[in-house]
């Protein structure tokens, strides 16, 4: 019996992992692949899977947690689930503060370890902060510990959003990737794209195989024992309901209030020509019209951020939106 292949697709919050996956499913659906996705969210609101929507056969959804921490455990049964419907080829989309080696052990549990194989580890990177990334978590050197695996342990790094940034920023991104990983690809892209037909040429006639993540004696050595869930435990999320129309300005100047505890916020807010998917990272906002006709709402993704300040302002908001 042939093992599945399993692409971990990891990156910092906003790094472009939900575009990306966007772009490996159809890449997919062009080869006649039969596609299966596990996708982790650290709210409770879905809102990644909704713009996968009938983008994939099958989409299995660990919400309100980090797969590699507090959701370990549920990873092997989503993975039966969707092993039963039997995929071709498995994504599994982490959330942004995810440590992609955890999760990439957990596909050698004895469930698993006869069923799949992990293809590679695709980590994204946000051309336009990951070089500020040490100061804006200089209070969290958890969450710098994380974002350097997610880089060490990529088989495919994908600089992402360098229509942002300048050519020797590029540079000096390239050489930051190269210091903490000489052995993998690094490949720059606009919106995720990037070449992916070598991902695939391969994947039907795989026999069964084994992949092994080789580590330094350092690394194997000392990897449990620095992995803590401390990282996870700093980032909250607040999800913020909104049934009247509000404005975009408003909603932008309400993001600026919380500064670098910030980290990233999205949602489906109605303005007042439609609904759009926001799009928050760091500072910098997009709006996307959408055809989403459900709950609108927002999700705020940060560190130490204060809810009960956060829910005062938004009331302030929405009043005063609302009379608009």
């Amino acid at each position: 019996m042939s093992k599945i292949p399993v692409f971990v697709l990891s990156g910092f919050l906003g790094s472009g992992k939900t575009t990306l996956l966007e772009r490996l499913l159809k890449e997919s659906v062009d080869r006649d692949l039969k596609t299966a996705v596990l996708m982790n969210e650290i709210g409770k609101t879905d809102t990644d899977g909704r713009i996968l929507l009938g983008k994939s056969q099958m989409i299995e959804k660990l919400l309100d947690g980090c797969i590699c921490c507090n959701k370990k455990s549920e990873v092997v049964q989503s993975m039966e689930k969707l092993l039963s419907l039997k995929p071709d080829v498995i994504f599994i989309e982490l959330t942004g503060v995810a440590n992609p080696e955890e999760v990439a052990d957990s596909l050698t549990e004895p469930e698993l370890i006869n069923q799949v194989y992990l293809e590679k580890v695709i980590t994204l990177i946000d051309a336009e902060h990951i070089l500020s990334y040490n100061n804006v978590f200089e209070s969290d050197r958890e969450l710098v510990r994380t974002t350097r695996r997610q880089i060490e342990v990529a088989d495919l790094l994908i600089v992402n959003k360098t229509d942002l940034v300048s050519e020797s920023k590029k540079q000096k991104i390239n050489k930051l990737l190269i210091k903490q990983n000489p052995t993998s690809k690094v490949s720059f892209s606009t919106f995720s794209n990037v070449e992916l037909a070598s991902l695939f040429t391969h994947l039907k006639s795989s026999s069964v195989r084994v992949k092994v993540r080789i580590k330094s004696p350092k690394q194997e050595g000392h990897h449990h024992q620095e992995h803590t869930h401390n990282s996870y435990s700093k980032i909250k999320s607040i999800t913020l309901s909104l049934s009247s129309t509000t404005n975009s300005l408003e909603i932008e100047k309400f993001l600026k209030k919380w500064k670098t505890n910030l980290l990233r916020a999205k949602g489906y807010l109605n303005l007042e020509d439609g609904t759009y998917l926001m799009q928050h990272v760091m500072k910098r906002v997009s709006w996307e019209r959408s055809t989403y006709n459900g709950d609108h709402y927002l999700v705020l993704i940060g560190m130490d951020l204060n809810e009960d300040e956060i829910n005062k302002e938004w009331r302030n908001l929405v009043q005063k939106t609302s009379t608009f």
